[in-house]
């Protein structure tokens, strides 16, 4: 395993250290500051290899028998949202809040979200301009062959997983739980791009919208003032999400738990570390969601 570092500096005397193509002031005395793990994986179900950033919570003893949840977060490069979703989890993991309990945190680092965010799509515009779209299936199968294998192996987990996608990423997270709601049970669904495909997903009809779906799963919705979507018909956003959320809440079993959550003064760039604060508190319960 490789540590991924980040390094707090102070005053002279200091030496120069480079770290990417930015070059820090660091004293003599400066000690890393370590905030995960980084992992690579050799995928065969994408032909390539992924990136993990993986952050374990305080106490975390892989001799212990404590077996921990673990939250996926799509879009988990250390500059993408992996750093302030995981401040969300110290935070919210401090004993005088205690409102999620410890997890284990594993950003996937971006490879090309429009190939594995998105399924085949029939508008011919959207072929056009995105030309390596379309290829979910196999990152979907990455998440169940090989990611949620490779985390249960190697790390000390239990039964308890999340998804967190926004965007593109949204799209996925709803993707999969309407095809493969078993993967997760719980998912945090922000800001998602219902708009592919012109709306095609909404239509689907999901197995855990059936009376014999017998996972617990909550689910959290969560949309800003979004305005209208790249579409030759342009569709708005935030009527997306409330269909979505809609058809989530006519389920036929009291085994789906759906929150839907409109916040108007957050847009599609802000939203995302306000949305998953607010999910966190809707999700879990005060005790640490035991």
């Amino acid at each position: 395993m490789k540590k991924l570092v980040f390094l707090l500096t102070f005053a002279l005397p200091f030496t120069l250290l480079l770290t990417g193509n930015v070059a820090v002031a660091q004293t003599t005395s400066a000690k890393p500051f370590v905030l995960g793990l980084i992992e690579e994986i050799q995928s065969k179900e994408l032909s390539e290899k992924r990136v993990l950033n993986i952050y374990l919570p305080q106490g975390y003893n892989p001799d212990d028998t404590v077996k921990y949840p673990v939250i996926y977060l799509l879009d988990g490069s250390a500059d993408e949202d992996f750093i302030h979703i995981v401040g969300l989890i110290q935070f919210y993991n401090f004993e005088w809040i205690n409102q999620v309990p410890k997890s284990i945190v594993v950003g996937i680092a971006s490879v090309d979200r429009q190939r594995d965010f998105s399924f085949p799509t029939t508008d011919p515009e959207h072929q056009k301009r995105f030309k390596n779209a379309g290829h979910s299936d196999k990152f979907m199968s990455f998440i169940e062959k090989e990611l949620q294998p490779f985390m249960a192996s190697n790390f000390k987990t239990n039964d308890d997983k999340t998804i967190i996608g926004q965007s593109l990423g949204g799209l996925f997270a709803t993707e999969v739980l309407f095809k493969k709601p078993m993967l997760f049970n719980r998912y945090i669904i922000v800001s998602p791009s219902l708009w592919w495909d012109n709306g095609s997903l909404l239509e689907y009809d999901p197995v855990l919208l059936k009376e014999t779906f017998q996972q617990p799963t909550a689910i959290y919705i969560g949309v800003g003032k979004e305005g209208l979507t790249p579409t030759k018909a342009p569709r708005v956003m935030e009527v997306d999400a409330n269909l979505l959320a809609d058809k989530l809440m006519g389920a036929k079993n009291k085994q789906v738990k759906v929150s839907f959550d409109y916040l108007p003064r957050e847009n599609h760039a802000t939203i995302l570390h306000h949305a998953v604060a607010n999910a966190f508190k809707l999700l879990y319960t005060v005790d640490g969601g035991r």
